[in-house]
């Protein structure tokens, strides 16, 4: 299947490693260009060159904490590559802890990045997309169900969720659409750091993974692949829904 992404543009934030370098790889690989955003300068520049060098990305060290990084993506993107056609949004994982245990500055903190930036973030790109444009977010199987000691993002990305749908209704009629992804457990440094919170690490990986029905995590370049067509022109009827990549463990239909 032609994707339909050659020339296109996407702006990736979270970028540098993990679920949204796993994507913009995939996008680099279908022809698309991107412009990547993450918190550290030399791992940006370090995922640059990894994604082809300049003819095919370019980066920028930024946060969701920022402001002023959806624009400066757009500016980027118009300056490198001329053109804007999406965006993945990856909202990072805020503090381990139940929604009892972590605290009143530990939610602030997390409202201002997790939740506030990443709306910031889909306004002001949305603002700019052409008709066929679109912006994903990856979010949390938590969008669904609860994980246990993740209470800030049991609160906050179901939010998220609600707000993509409600942009959808918004801007559906100009052509721009919204999907919100749900990554279950697969293997990446947040999954990393929560195991290694546990008694023990390596048991707490095999019960996570005897309760999903592919009995293993999964790969960020699986995520990374149902991204990258969810954001292209070949899912141009899909939009204000939400994607689980999970390996089956969410139980709902």
């Amino acid at each position: 299947m032609d994707l339909g992404l050659a020339d296109r543009v996407y702006l990736l934030t979270g970028a540098s490693n993990g679920l949204g370098l796993a994507t913009a790889e995939q996008l680099v690989a279908e022809g698309a260009r991107v412009v990547i955003a993450a918190r550290d300068a030399d791992r940006v520049a370090s995922a640059v060159e990894r994604l082809g060098g300049a003819a095919h990305a370019t980066g920028l060290a930024a946060t969701l904490a920022d402001p002023d990084i959806a624009q400066r993506l757009v500016d980027a993107a118009h300056e490198h590559f001329g053109r804007v056609d999406g965006a993945l949004i990856s909202v990072g994982g805020p503090p381990i802890g139940t929604a009892h245990a972590v605290t009143d500055e530990q939610w602030r903190e997390s409202f201002e990045t997790v939740f506030l930036g990443t709306v910031r973030a889909i306004r002001t790109v949305a603002g700019v997309l052409p008709d066929g444009g679109a912006i994903g977010l990856v979010l949390s199987s938590s969008v669904r169900v609860p994980i246990t000691n993740l209470g800030i993002s049991n609160g906050l990305r179901p939010g998220l969720a609600a707000v993509a749908k409600e942009m959808s209704d918004e801007f559906g009629p100009r052509g721009v659409r919204f999907v919100s992804l749900l990554p279950g457990r697969i293997m990446t440094d947040r999954n990393r750091q929560i195991f290694a919170a546990s008694d023990d690490p390596v048991r707490a990986r095999a019960d996570v993974e005897s309760a999903i029905p592919m009995r293993r995590l999964g790969e960020p370049a699986e995520f990374g692949r149902v991204a990258a067509f969810a954001l292209s022109p070949a899912a141009s009827y899909l939009t204000g829904v939400t994607i689980p990549v999970d390996g089956g463990a969410l139980r709902g239909i």
